[in-house]
């Protein structure tokens, strides 16, 4: 199983959203900006207490005698987890069962391999917890621990930017759809007045949710797909996303991605405040990046190549479609579990073909609750189109 399917600890940071519209996701957003915390701090200001992150002298308190500064306490995600074992090369599955199993033995690993380094610095993203005016500081979240060069490219500035440079492009589009999770966001953007026919690519194909046929509505739209990782779980990225009408799947073409990694200089040790400049230098370049994107990603040309290139595989008929799905799950690596709902979306969709294998991937990714999941699968379709064609 690869990691985009693997089980993953409940998160304990604020609540995210799976298809939300786009008003939804902004208010999250801004709420999540407010409580942000962002410090630079050595591994001698960092230790593990009952398994919770603390940072030396990190919050502020206002007491009698003026400002103080305490400790923060941050409880870790899934997220921050991965990180803290990736950076100390505690193989991960370890840590995972230490904390499920023998906290204790959890903080006295991780502080004995920061006592290696004291003077190496990390970046700690973190939630502050809530609290009333002049009083300690309760729980946070610690939600990742990155490398002191990681580049600050958040969500809210990020999506303002890119939905600057859609404007600028000149497409009328609309967002059908927003995903928030502790690894990610995603923000699916939708062009209808940039459709194509795929007579051929959908004959025969029924809605595996409504019925409806493709042979009535034969048509695809031109989308794409904006994500970003505030936690160092991805690049910037837009993605060309094409809609199949008839029943919402969406097909991701990960080969042309447009992307934009975080990475930047060393920063100094305390709370990260990047400059006016340089945000506004960064999002100058996503929103010029994203305008060039769009008028790629939209243009009636680019969406009936790509058509064409899926039909080509697509037509292939398959003599024994179980075993066709078997061999194509398990090369890409795909759970048990969702190989039963993308065989049973299979024989609703009625296509006897690679075509229809890819088709059942793509809308089981619609129904999957875990946001992550879901774009993961989704970004396997044309591989098992690949794989569907060559086995069948």
């Amino acid at each position: 199983m690869t990691q985009q399917f693997a089980e993953r600890a409940t998160s304990v940071a604020p609540t995210g959203a799976r298809n939300a519209d786009l008003r939804d996701l902004v208010h999250l957003l801004e709420d999540q900006n407010s409580r942000k915390l962002d410090v630079i701090a050595p591994a001698s200001a960092l230790h593990l207490r009952d398994g919770n992150v603390h940072i030396e002298g990190v919050e502020s308190v206002l007491t009698e005698s003026g400002v103080t500064n305490v400790d923060g306490i941050y409880r870790p995600t899934a997220v921050a987890d991965e990180g803290i074992a990736d950076k100390l090369r505690i193989p991960l599955a370890y840590l995972r069962r230490m904390r499920a199993e023998n906290v204790p033995l959890l903080d006295e690993n991780v502080n004995a391999w920061l006592r290696q380094e004291p003077a190496r610095k990390f970046m700690v993203r973190a939630f502050r917890g809530d609290r009333g005016p002049g009083l300690p500081p309760v729980e946070g979240v610690a939600r990742a621990l990155l490398s002191d060069s990681y580049k600050l490219m958040d969500n809210f500035d990020m999506l303002m930017a890119a939905l600057d440079g859609v404007r600028q492009s000149g497409h009328p589009t609309h967002v059908t759809g927003c995903d928030l999770t502790d690894w990610r966001m995603y923000v699916r953007v939708e062009s209808e007045a940039v459709a194509v026919q795929a007579r051929t690519l959908l004959r025969g194909y029924r809605s595996p949710f409504d019925g409806r046929s493709g042979d009535e509505l034969p048509m695809i739209s031109a989308g794409f797909v904006i994500t970003n990782s505030e936690v160092g779980s991805g690049a910037y990225t837009i993605t060309p996303r094409a809609v199949v009408q008839v029943c919402r799947n969406g097909l991701t073409e990960t080969k042309d991605v447009m992307r934009a990694v975080h990475l930047g200089g060393k920063q100094d040790e305390g709370v990260v405040n990047w400059s006016g400049q340089t945000q506004r230098k960064t999002l100058e370049l996503i929103t010029s990046k994203t305008a060039d994107a769009v008028r790629t990603f939209l243009s009636r040309e680019y969406v009936e190549d790509k058509v064409r290139q899926v039909e080509a595989a697509a037509g292939k008929t398959l003599a024994e479609p179980a075993k066709v799905i078997e061999h194509v799950t398990k090369t890409l690596s795909i759970s048990t579990e969702v190989k039963d709902v993308i065989l049973s979306h299979f024989v609703r969709g009625g296509q006897m073909t690679a075509g229809g294998v890819m088709q059942a991937v793509t809308s089981t990714a619609q129904i999957l609750t875990d946001a992550d999941q879901a774009a993961a699968l989704e970004a396997l379709a044309l591989p098992a189109l690949t794989a569907a064609a060559a086995h069948g």
